[in-house]
């Protein structure tokens, strides 16, 4: 489908945003200026999102491996934008990736992030 189609399909501001408050202990941060939303789970960044761009650009931690498939699957996947390129992709949010797998891949980014801090931080955000 064409850009310019998806650009009808593209998932609205306010569920994303929801979707990336919605985990435990995040907080939504700019620290790089009002362009873009800094989403952190226990002040880790896991998601980045370029919500003053149309369409938006939501960058998001990912496995190594899964991350270079999703960029050779959709069109709208690149690696991570001025972020580590093997660990983050960049996601233009224009309809080509599904809302349901563009909000798993948010789910996904979240767990990495935790996955990566204390034992006893991890239960707690569990809890």
């Amino acid at each position: 489908m064409p850009a310019s189609c998806r650009a009808g399909l593209a998932v609205k501001l306010g569920l994303l945003r929801g979707e990336l408050l919605r985990r435990r202990a995040v907080t939504e941060e700019q620290p790089f200026g009002p362009d873009v939303l800094v989403y952190k789970v226990a002040g880790k960044m896991y998601a980045l999102l370029a919500w003053k761009e149309h369409p938006y650009r939501l960058s998001l931690k990912c496995d190594p491996d899964l991350a270079i498939d999703l960029r050779e699957r959709y069109a709208s996947v690149t690696a991570g934008y001025h972020l580590n390129k093997q660990q983050w992709n960049t996601v233009v949010c224009d309809g080509e990736v599904p809302k349901e797998e563009l909000f798993a891949w948010i789910g996904s980014s979240y767990k990495l992030v935790v996955a990566k801090m204390t034992k006893k931080l991890q239960k707690e955000l569990a809890e």
